[in-house]
């Protein structure tokens, strides 16, 4: 049986404009190679759920590094900082995306890193994720964890949110992973189903899956929200999908759905 041994801490990084940030690292132990994930957590904050996902990618193989997006609110806790961004408009884009690429080049600076990058997110962090895939260089492989306001009308377009993500389809370069549950309200089905159209008219690489019964943040095994069958399939969906894009070969597979 091999050692499943891990190091998880918190560090500091250098984030958006040369702000020192908090963030979590979970690595397996051992000299590696091993790909690498950031993962964006979701409104709720930078919280005990996050850091657990962070350890279980670490247990899988993966060096794992999950930046405080809310950290520069300065609050104490998550609750309260998530709580700030809320009132605020919501996370701005531009720093967002700049602490996302600075925990990308923090992991290809690790000896143990294999040179593969994925991003992970979660609710407003898998909006995030389908940012970065269509801005940021420099990633391998995307998961889009039921990510709300990605199909975004004008009208709630702000100066924190200038632009909504899928606007940026046609530039996405890497294969993109999406789960979502047929109960969630955002992003709706409706919401899917034009991600999906933009992702095909382009002729990207990707995979959406969905779950019935499932809403939104069907992965929380803390919450009501909580949906066993489909949170497992789901986890398997990402390990398999980073097996493919993150560790040894590449293998494309563009324009796959399962309802």
């Amino acid at each position: 049986m091999p050692y499943n041994g891990m190091l998880a801490e918190t560090i500091n990084m250098i984030g958006h404009e040369g702000n020192q940030i908090d963030a979590y690292l979970a690595r397996p132990l051992g000299a590696g190679p091993f790909p690498g994930v950031v993962l964006i957590h979701h409104m709720p904050g930078w919280d005990e759920a996050s850091k657990e996902m962070a350890r279980k990618l670490a247990y899988h193989g993966y060096a794992c590094i999950s930046p405080n997006l809310h950290f520069r609110e300065g609050k104490g806790n998550p609750v309260d900082n998530s709580t700030s961004v809320r009132e605020a408009g919501g996370m701005p884009d531009a720093r967002t995306m700049g602490d996302v690429s600075s925990a990308i080049s923090l992991l290809r600076s690790l000896p143990y890193h294999n040179g593969k990058v994925g991003i992970i997110g979660f609710c407003s962090g898998g909006r995030q994720v389908y940012l970065a895939a269509g801005t940021l260089p420099g990633i391998d492989a995307a998961v889009d964890c039921w990510g709300g306001g990605v199909v975004c009308p004008p009208s709630d377009l702000t100066s924190r949110q200038p632009v909504a993500p899928i606007d940026y389809t046609r530039n996405i370069s890497c294969p993109l992973l999406g789960l979502f549950g047929n109960e969630d309200a955002r992003p709706s089905p409706a919401d899917v189903n034009a991600t999906e159209a933009e992702l095909k008219k382009y002729g990207k690489t990707y995979e959406f899956h969905r779950y019935d019964g499932a809403g939104h943040g069907f992965f929380a095994v803390d919450r009501p929200s909580y949906r066993q069958q489909a949170a497992v399939d789901g986890w398997g969906k990402v390990f398999d999908f980073y097996g493919r894009y993150l560790r040894t070969g590449v293998r494309e597979t563009a324009g796959v759905a399962d309802d």
